[in-house]
């Protein structure tokens, strides 16, 4: 009985990241979950109680994740330009996976302070691991300039997911080398 239960919420789970990175948060409803996986709406009420109990139960799957993978790629990197080339590289590389594009469609949607506070504190971390290659780089101010990066990585999804008119990877290229070389996006010529 207990595996059949955890079956079905992995299930239900499953049809909830489906369904925001198809159509966001407006996507997520206890019908359309009930839809995809077969199951009676009342049923889904017996795993969650609300809408924001599945997405609350997403950011505690999915975003720990999601992050180990940042982690490990600033990990395998040699030298702290590397790392924060790692960092942002593995997060835009994370883009079409549906656990991140349903981290983020939650990020824009209905989340309660609790949940809101889980991610900030998982976020806080990869920021952190940043702010220390940053900081080997010889930044005066590396919480700052990790959280001002972050907003850049941040952008550079938005680019990505809206379809933007440039390739994935140019936008990835240019976020790195905002990253590394600031708004010029490379080394000044006599550095090069």
């Amino acid at each position: 009985m207990a595996e059949h239960r955890s079956m079905q919420r992995a299930a239900l789970l499953d049809a909830a990241r489906s369904l925001l990175s198809e159509g966001g948060t407006e996507a997520l409803t206890f019908p359309a979950l009930a839809e995809r996986t077969g199951l009676a709406r009342s049923s889904v009420y017996e795993y969650f109680r609300s809408r924001a109990a599945v997405v609350e139960e997403l950011c505690e799957v999915d975003f720990p994740v999601w992050a180990a993978e940042v982690e490990a790629a600033m990990a395998a990197a040699e030298g702290p330009a590397a790392k924060v080339e790692a960092y942002v590289r593995q997060q835009l590389a994370l883009v079409g996976d549906r656990r991140h594009r349903a981290v983020v469609a939650i990020s824009a949607g209905e989340l309660d302070e609790g949940a809101r506070e889980k991610i900030r504190a998982a976020h806080g971390g990869l920021v952190a691991m940043l702010g220390g290659a940053l900081r080997e780089l010889g930044h005066e101010q590396p919480r700052l300039a990790a959280m001002l990066l972050q907003g850049v990585v941040d952008a550079a999804v938005r680019r990505i997911e809206l379809g933007a008119a440039e390739e994935p990877a140019e936008i990835t290229d240019a976020a790195v080398g905002m990253a590394l070389h600031g708004v010029l996006g490379a080394p000044p010529a006599d550095q090069a």
